[in-house]
């Protein structure tokens, strides 16, 4: 299998903190992959570093043959190619769900009636379909995480990474989200960040 993401001896200080001290990783389209590892132990910020939003101190992060060290990359080809879902969902307050997973192509030049079109499909594919008009305040936990699942899929992205994704849920809704995400992983590569050795057990 072609290699998606190769991570080569990657370090990265916060101040005195080193939070990535020489990480290297290949990883091959189609493979499930979670990183586990006890909070602090810098899984994030590795993460955060093969999407774009970390700069390494050192070291080469390559994502779909882009060497994301080069300034010419271009970032809207990697947002195209790579999405994350946080644990905290990151979802605007004041906007209803649709408009929260429409937000993702608000960039890419598309048309409003392709973006409500796309984002009414992710909806419905993670099972909100009846929910597009309601605030996120009256969702519950896992509801908006999959509102946060379906933004993350509406470029249709390469890989989706996900980042402590049932860090904030109950043990059932974990074991939907997980099985949402192995679902997904049947078409495109998900790595997953979690500090839970029994969902990276089952996934993995």
């Amino acid at each position: 299998m072609a290699q998606a993401i190769t991570v080569t001896d990657i370090r990265k200080n916060f101040g005195a903190v080193e939070a990535l001290k020489g990480v290297s990783l290949d990883v091959a389209e189609g493979e499930k992959v979670v990183v586990i590892g006890p909070s602090g132990s810098g899984k994030s910020v590795l993460i955060r570093c093969i999407n774009g939003l970390e700069v390494p101190d050192s070291g080469t992060v390559v994502v779909e043959g882009m060497n994301l060290s080069d300034r010419k990359v271009n970032a809207r080809a990697l947002a195209r190619d790579v999405a994350m879902v946080f644990q905290s969902y990151n979802l605007i307050p004041h906007q209803t769900v649709l408009s929260n997973v429409e937000l993702a192509l608000t960039l890419s030049g598309v048309s409003r009636a392709e973006r409500h079109d796309r984002a009414v499909a992710a909806l419905q594919k993670v099972g909100l379909g009846d929910h597009v008009n309601k605030k996120p305040s009256q969702l519950s936990g896992g509801q908006m995480q999959r509102v946060a699942i379906a933004r993350a899929l509406i470029n249709d992205p390469e890989i989706l990474l996900a980042d402590e994704p049932t860090g904030a849920l109950d043990s059932k809704t974990s074991v939907q989200i997980m099985d949402l995400l192995t679902e997904i992983a049947n078409d495109r590569l998900v790595i997953m960040v979690t500090h839970n050795p029994e969902l990276a057990e089952d996934y993995a």
